[in-house]
């Protein structure tokens, strides 16, 4: 059953001249007075979810992002700091870039947050897909066996440091502590302080391919599948579940996922892909490059691969694809109900800030959805018990 509804924030500033025929992704700059926008974004996108009772406002760590796209380069530190004015909200870490931390400091800084905030951090991990960022701090992610094999490892020194009094690690990358004497003895262990307040550290991360599903599921981690198109959705938690039961956790369709979605709610489905349209397709002029495209064609091939679609998306196919949901709000609120009995165990939905949409019109949008779709859940549980 949907309890919770969230925002995802990559922190995008205000951009100019957007659209496919708008101004090259790759020949945007900003200046630094401009850049900083995002954290203003976000804390009146915060201070408003709070007032209407979202649940969660998640934001991506990035950096070097002169093109204004994702500017939020400490995701911990900017969500100490919202919490600290609102009352209710808590904030996301979607994700964490893993790979460009020392898994130690890492785990140090979300601590500290759990404690500041009284628990309203959620702690995310990722791998990274920037060359430029992940490259830049000396970690691998071109070598994806080799980024994932570093990741896998500082997600071990992490779990460690939450868990236990005191620890040790000997691994492929990390001997912690390192054998040296101190203070007249040699070291033999660590203690991470401050541990969270808050544990087991509930620890989110995005499911993309067979193995980070079966990572995320191993781990007792919950993850998030987002702007992915309806075959993909199904199949991805199908084969969640499924490794869940594997590893001894719920069987539940939907139990430990978050759907994430794009949206436009205006009166007829016509109008909002239009009013959305320009949003979107600068969303997807930044994004398709990656491999951002989480669709299939009717065959069932997926997007990129040999003999389906290589293009850069319309949001035409995005509603094709139940990945952007388009309308007036009952048309929302029937999709939801239906997402509802197709995963039983789904208690999360997060809505994606398409990257072209300036802030003001975002959160009209976000006020839209509070009064004419939220009504028709029960998210009112989580408000009652706090």
């Amino acid at each position: 059953m949907i309890r919770n509804f969230s925002v995802f924030y990559v922190g995008n500033i205000e951009l100019d001249d957007i659209g496919l025929s708008g101004q090259a992704a790759n020949d945007r700059r900003y200046s630094n007075s401009q850049l900083i926008q995002s954290f203003e974004t976000a804390e009146r996108a915060a201070i408003l979810m709070d007032k209407l009772g979202f649940y969660a406002l998640w934001m991506a760590e990035h950096h070097f992002q002169r093109e204004g796209y994702e500017c939020i380069p400490n995701i911990i530190l900017l969500g100490t700091h919202l919490a600290a004015k609102t009352e209710r909200l808590k904030f996301g870490c979607g994700f964490n870039i893993v790979p460009m931390w020392h898994p130690l400091r890492l785990a140090e800084d979300y601590a500290t947050a759990d404690v500041l905030t009284g628990g309203r951090m959620i702690f995310g991990v990722g791998r990274g897909y920037h060359s430029r960022e992940v490259e830049t701090f000396g970690a691998p992610v071109i070598d994806n066996d080799k980024n994932r094999d570093l990741f896998e490892e500082q997600v071990e020194v992490i779990l460690k440091a939450f868990n236990e009094e005191s620890f040790s690690h000997h691994g492929k990358h990390y001997t912690i502590p390192p054998e040296v004497p101190y203070r007249g003895y040699d070291l033999k262990e660590v203690t991470l302080v401050p541990r969270p307040l808050t544990l087991p550290v509930e620890t989110w991360q995005p499911v993309v391919s067979g193995s980070s599903i079966e990572f995320t599921a191993r781990m007792g981690f919950n993850g998030v599948v987002a702007l992915t198109g309806e075959k993909l959705v199904d199949q991805a938690f199908i084969r969640f579940r499924d490794a869940c039961v594997e590893n001894g956790r719920g069987n539940l369709l939907g139990e430990g996922l978050a759907l994430g979605v794009g949206f436009y709610i205006a009166d007829s489905e016509k109008e909002a892909i239009e009013k959305l349209r320009p949003f979107h397709d600068e969303r997807y002029k930044w994004f398709s490059p990656f491999g951002f495209v989480r669709y299939t064609d009717e065959a069932g091939r997926v997007w990129g691969t040999p003999g389906a679609p290589a293009r850069t998306p319309r949001i035409e196919d995005g509603v094709e694809q139940k990945a952007w949901i388009c309308g007036p709000a009952p048309h929302f609120v029937e999709f939801l109900k239906e997402t509802e009995k197709k995963y039983p165990g789904l208690e999360h939905v997060i809505l994606h800030w398409p990257e072209g949409m300036p802030r003001d019109a975002f959160l009209e949008q976000l006020e839209i959805f509070a009064t004419d779709v939220m009504p028709h859940f029960q998210i009112e549980q989580y408000w009652n018990n706090l």
